[in-house]
């Protein structure tokens, strides 16, 4: 059972955030098997993946991606 906000009917979510570690020498590369690692153990436990940002590192580089997912929040049973 999820929580339900009485008042609206809305889904309340709770949220998380990875940060991936960029490979290569000013990064940008993806390091696919761990990209895959940290989506199937999310997904297992719920986890929804809602947004991609890339954290700027400079001159348009791109260093880290944090992976943002989100779940309906449990209720009681």
């Amino acid at each position: 059972m999820n929580v339900i906000n009485a008042s609206s009917g809305v889904t309340c979510w709770d949220y998380k955030t990875v940060k991936l570690r960029l490979r290569g020498f000013l990064g940008g590369k993806i390091d696919q098997p761990e990209l895959d690692r940290i989506l199937d153990e999310a997904s297992g436990e719920g986890w929804e993946l809602v947004q991609v940002l890339a954290t700027a590192l400079y001159q348009g580089r791109t260093q880290d991606a944090v992976l943002i997912f989100k779940r309906p929040r449990p209720g009681p049973a």
